[in-house]
């Protein structure tokens, strides 16, 4: 990797062509800030950190030498670790309702609004997210090769769901479908996926890493957007379950499932699954099971102001899900069972911005620290147990300490005083870098 970018480097200066960011980055220096290193709750007052190409070199209280190095001051702001959001779709969040569920669109469109939306995401201070479902790999290539602005992307591609289940968007008019039956628009393209029987979810999982999948997922439970699962059925049997799980395992990765209700949750930890998306219905035992097995939560801090469904079923099982909201995060907090941020944000673009206000929204149920840390370090370990599928290997994400990635944040502030902060990027986040880059300085 390292030759590749010096070999591009060195064609790039011989044609008397502009490298590009990714080729060749200086030596900056950020000096007078106040550090929350991603783990402890005391900032290192008065620190300088120097930055060597995507990485953090040095961090000190005392004098570090800048020459030859970019100097920013910080005057006292605090820095913090690029934001990590473990749910959000790339190619469904800055995309309609009406391309993707009512067909009024393509992948061209889908691609164009995912690739500018990935620099607002970025620009919101999210440099990394895990995507649990769409096809962001064309945009994911662009970002790590430095052409196009935008968040590091752990993706799922294609999540995959039984007939009727939570993946499955094909109308009634089209039942019965034959199990040979030509895939749809959207499984060609690697947006969903609808598989059914132990050979067909071994055979698609396979498909899906193979696509370069980090990580698999499935849905164990009924959702919101789609219409053919109410939210109390169980999807997929427990031999399709483990049989996707065996083949993630055999790839040295994790499967996380969609589900919400208990006995979803019970089921896909007891065979295997390691992250609950959403799990709004767990119960005090369950989410102590979940303690037991090292599984993850990741719920989403949602209110029924968020979001607007023209469907009427998508708007009453969405109801169900805010009610249940404030119950779970108290117990899942009492618990210690392992809490991840996401935020599943999709299909209207005007909403994407609440990103940000679902992180600050953490703060009803715990302190500001406790939020900062799970959207950062402990976002990361969730991250890892994609294992040497993980693509970004230099050094940690999440934490701000020598050796780990320059992703980092200033923050016109204290967020650890007042989480309210980390709501209004726009406006208090005064620089943003990302793989040792700045995106946004205002300094």
């Amino acid at each position: 990797m390292r030759l590749k970018f010096w070999i591009g480097a060195v064609v790039a200066c011989c044609l008397g062509v502009q490298a590009s960011a990714q080729d060749a980055k200086p030596k900056i220096l950020i000096k007078n800030v106040h550090i929350f290193d991603g783990v402890n709750e005391a900032r290192i007052e008065n620190a300088s950190v120097l930055i060597e190409g995507n990485l953090i070199a040095s961090i000190s209280t005392d004098e570090i030498d800048g020459a030859e190095a970019t100097i920013i001051n910080g005057e006292g702001r605090t820095m913090i670790p690029g934001l990590i959001d473990v749910h959000w779709h790339t190619t469904y969040a800055y995309t309609p309702a009406t391309v993707l569920i009512f067909n009024q669109g393509d992948m061209s469109e889908v691609a164009i609004r995912s690739m500018t939306g990935a620099k607002e995401t970025l620009m919101r201070g999210f440099t990394t997210v895990r995507d649990p479902g769409g096809n962001p790999f064309a945009i994911k290539k662009l970002i790590d090769s430095g052409d196009y602005p935008g968040h590091r992307i752990l993706p799922s591609g294609p999540f995959m769901s039984q007939t009727s289940g939570h993946a499955d968007f094909h109308s009634l008019l089209e039942n019965p479908r034959s199990s040979n039956a030509e895939l749809s628009y959207w499984e060609r393209n690697m947006m969903a996926m609808v598989s059914d029987g132990v050979p067909e979810v071994r055979k698609r999982t396979r498909e899906i890493l193979k696509y370069g999948a980090t990580q698999v997922k499935i849905t164990t439970g009924g959702g919101v957007s789609s219409q053919f699962d109410p939210l109390d059925v169980s999807e997929y049997s427990v031999d399709e379950i483990r049989a996707v799980v065996e083949e993630a395992t055999n790839f040295n990765t994790y499967v996380l499932a969609h589900v919400m209700t208990d006995e979803g949750i019970r089921t896909s930890v007891e065979n295997g699954v390691m992250s609950i998306e959403h799990g709004f219905f767990a119960s005090r035992e369950t989410l102590e099971l979940m303690k037991e097995k090292g599984a993850w939560l990741s719920p989403q801090a949602m209110f029924e102001q968020d979001m607007v469904w023209d469907s009427p079923v998508s708007a009453a099982k969405y109801k169900q899900v805010t009610d249940a909201v404030d119950q779970l995060y108290p117990m899942a907090v009492e618990v210690g069972v392992n809490l991840a941020f996401g935020t599943d944000q999709l299909l209207d673009p005007t909403k994407a911005f609440q990103q940000s206000i679902l992180l600050a929204r953490l703060g009803k149920w715990m302190t500001p620290y406790q939020a900062l840390k799970i959207a950062t370090s402990e976002n990361a370990k969730l991250l890892e147990l994609s294992g040497p599928r993980h693509p970004y290997q230099d050094g940690p994400l999440g934490v701000i300490k020598e050796g780990a990635y320059a992703d980092l944040i200033l923050v016109d502030g204290n967020p650890l005083e007042d989480l309210e902060l980390v709501a209004n990027p726009g406006e208090t986040f005064d620089l943003i870098m990302k793989d040792g880059v700045v995106y946004k300085n205002e300094l």
